[in-house]
């Protein structure tokens, strides 16, 4: 038979770069089928079943209320501090959850991967879509105290960037699929990478600005009479950037600046692309060491 007249050719021969959306559109239904997997699988034989998605950032705002803002003595302004940490704490969550996750991708699904084809991406892929619906809860549930507080009589309100909220969303999962992919590349070779990314994650989210204003952690590092400026460990953080710029669409409090926005999506990026092309090339060649 002639190659013109084959349905699918599968060849090894792929652009680095290439994320060959019409192939993944072509397993669609793959992609539709992991994505109920993650969901339905993921607490299957709880007790309480999707509550966890609930009770996971409810109570760590608790946590952080008490000891960041009640005994630390963190101001978050006019804003109640459960919902100030709320907030930080649904965005942070979303692109934690994707990069977790997608880090691990090669190892935990080779036994899928040596017995049938289908474009590797779509697994990630599939994690990044199917934690929206997590996300998605979890957004209903800061919406809900919102009103509250509303009502209540405290000043919170959003404002006119509330627009680009996707776009944010947009970019946490990129940068957290994107990191992933490179992690879960390198994880098929260095096994303890597993073990750091876990301890890893706590770290960065204390970097994150999560539970505390970006401004504040700027002026705490800052001291022109001793001589020491460590507010560039925070303002390197992309991903105190997006939780900062998503505090402030939400809450209309806080502050971002054009250069940390412009910044952090030259630096979600770069890091995708990266990711993709490190994914890519691992995905010959990881059967036969992971």
């Amino acid at each position: 038979m002639q190659k013109d007249k084959w349905l699918f050719e599968i060849s090894p021969k792929n652009n680095l770069f290439d994320l060959n959306l019409k192939e993944v559109w072509q397993y669609r239904d793959l992609l539709i089928l992991f994505v109920k997997r993650d969901v339905v699988t993921l607490y299957k034989q709880t007790i309480l079943g999707p509550l966890w998605y609930l009770i996971q950032p409810l109570f760590t705002s608790v946590i952080f209320t008490l000891v960041f803002n009640n005994i630390a003595g963190i101001s978050t302004g006019t804003i109640p501090p459960f919902l100030f940490n709320l907030a930080g704490v649904t965005i942070w969550n979303y692109f934690k959850e994707c990069l977790t996750a997608t880090s691990d991708t090669f190892k935990k699904n080779e036994a899928i991967f040596g017995k049938v084809y289908f474009p590797r991406v779509i697994m990630p892929m599939s994690i990044v879509v199917s934690n929206l619906l997590k996300f998605g809860i979890q957004i209903f549930i800061f919406i809900c105290f919102y009103l509250y507080y509303y009502l209540t009589g405290h000043n919170v309100s959003p404002n006119l960037y509330l627009i680009y909220f996707p776009l944010l969303i947009i970019a946490m999962g990129m940068l957290g699929l994107g990191l992933g992919m490179i992690i879960s590349s390198m994880v098929t070779k260095y096994r303890d990478l597993t073990f750091l990314v876990s301890f890893g994650v706590q770290l960065l989210m204390y970097l994150s600005a999560v539970m505390y204003p970006l401004d504040l952690m700027r002026e705490k590092l800052i001291n022109i009479e001793e001589g020491y400026n460590y507010a560039w460990v925070v303002d390197i953080n992309p991903i105190a950037h997006l939780v900062e710029f998503g505090r402030f669409m939400l809450l209309n409090d806080g502050s971002f600046s054009v250069f940390g926005i412009i910044y952090t999506t030259i630096f979600t990026i770069v890091v995708f692309l990266l990711g993709l092309l490190i994914f890519n090339k691992t995905e010959k060649t990881f059967i036969d060491t992971i």
